[in-house]
This record gives C-alpha cells, sequence and structure tokens, in this order.
C-alpha cells in the first residue's frame, strides 16, 4: 500500500511548477534560509508555493527519504528535485535556471 505522505508530496509536486518545502510560509518564513529561497524566486516572477514542513515531521520524513537530501528547503521544479539555493545559485549564474524556468513554464511550440 502507497504511502500516504509520499502520495500527497507526489500530488503537491505534480500540481505545482515550483514547489518550495520549507520552514514557514511565502508570507512567514521561519528561518533564513527558507527566506532566502522565497527572495530568489520572487526575483524571476514565476508562480511558486512554499509549503511548511516544519511542524510536520512525517512529512519531513518522507520528503528526506524521497529525495535523500536532508535539510530544508528542498525546491522541485518541473517535477524534479533540485535541492535549495546552494545548488539553485550556481544555475542561475550560469543561465541554466532562466532556461530551466522557460521551459517549465512557457508551452512548448507547436510544429507546423
Amino acid at each position: 500500500m502507497a504511502d500516504p505522505i509520499e502520495e500527497e508530496i507526489k500530488r503537491e509536486i505534480a500540481d505545482n511548477k515550483i514547489v518550495i518545502y520549507g520552514k514557514g510560509t511565502k508570507e512567514r518564513p521561519m528561518c533564513g534560509f527558507t527566506r532566502e529561497t522565497v527572495d530568489f524566486f520572487d526575483r524571476y516572477g514565476y508562480p511558486y508555493i512554499v509549503i511548511d514542513a516544519l511542524q510536520n515531521m512525517p512529512k519531513r520524513e518522507a520528503l528526506s527519504r524521497i529525495t535523500n537530501w536532508p535539510t530544508l528547503p528542498k525546491v522541485f521544479i518541473g517535477g524534479q528535485f533540485y535541492g535549495d539555493t546552494d545548488i539553485l545559485d550556481p544555475m542561475a549564474t550560469n543561465g541554466e535556471l532562466v532556461e530551466l524556468l522557460k521551459k517549465v513554464f512557457e508551452p512548448a511550440s507547436v510544429a507546423s
């Protein structure tokens, strides 16, 4: 039988192009790293959600199992796990992140 918490996480990731699992919310980050990640994504202007995993230990444990990443925040873009700003900052610097966001948010052109 599937783990209901893991199923919930999979739905959240499938339903949102950018998901940040952090400490607190977008409006009220509860740690500096979550605040840094919120500020980071605010620069790009694409919609994203922040899901508070601070108070939900079973969800935090499931996320750590799924990602093999022990700390929060955990960022998913287009259904793929990308870590946190330690990973995203270099991607932003070399232009890779902008290309990824365009690919995730802009519909693929249809060949005529």
